[in-house]
């Protein structure tokens, strides 16, 4: 119990050198409102907001005084009725941090849960095919392949640590909002799996493996 506690106290330190404070900019969108205001969901189609969306994220002070405004208004957001969705990334309302809220289908209840510095540690061979849309991408959809399973390490808002198994539509959740803190659209992994093979392996529920060459 101890050694965990330790554990847990150092990964914080290391966390809180590693991160950048905030930019006044940062401060500033995410000060714009209160806790229940919604923000601006960053459009592709927009150059500038493009920059962003394409841009990679940092992590973000598990001590950041706005750390919890940001979360706040980040819920606000995803459940705006008039477009509700499953997940956002910081990314998507203008703010570079690896911050995400993802709803947990996977557990009672089916709450949005936040993802503070999340980083994915691992990733099952098998493929889950899957129609994905996005906040930030209007009117387009399409079937993403994506990882069954996969092993999470993050930080909750309380900032404690903690390690991860999740499988089926929540992982794709999961890494649907991952990839938008490296920059990645669910677009871009269309076209990705454009120039890859894959296996069907199960019909009624869309499971795949990717083809891979047998070294000689």
């Amino acid at each position: 119990m101890k050694k965990a506690v330790l554990t847990s106290l150092f990964l914080m330190l290391v966390v809180s050198v590693e991160a950048q404070k905030l930019s006044e900019t940062e401060r500033s969108i995410i000060s714009s409102g209160g806790k229940k205001d919604m923000m601006r969901v960053l459009q592709i189609t927009d150059p500038a907001d493009a920059k962003i969306l394409k841009g990679a994220s940092i992590d973000i002070g598990l001590k950041e005084e706005l750390l919890p405004l940001l979360l706040d208004r980040m819920l606000a957001t995803v459940n705006d009725p008039a477009n509700t969705g499953v997940g956002i990334a910081a990314p998507q309302i203008g703010i570079n941090r690896n911050v995400i809220l993802v709803q947990r289908f996977d557990k009672p209840g089916e709450p949005f849960e936040a993802y503070i510095n999340p980083k994915i540690k691992w990733r099952s061979a098998l493929l889950r095919k899957g129609t994905e849309g996005c906040l930030s991408i209007a009117d387009i959809r399409g079937d993403v392949l994506r990882h069954y399973t996969v092993e999470l390490a993050y930080y909750d808002r309380n900032g404690q640590h903690h390690e991860e198994i999740i499988e089926g539509f929540t992982a794709v959740i999961f890494q649907h909002e991952t990839d938008h803190l490296m920059g990645i659209l669910f677009t871009d992994r269309l076209e990705q799996q454009k120039a890859i093979e894959y296996s069907l392996i199960n019909g009624e529920v869309n499971l795949y493996l990717e083809n891979r060459l047998k070294r000689q």
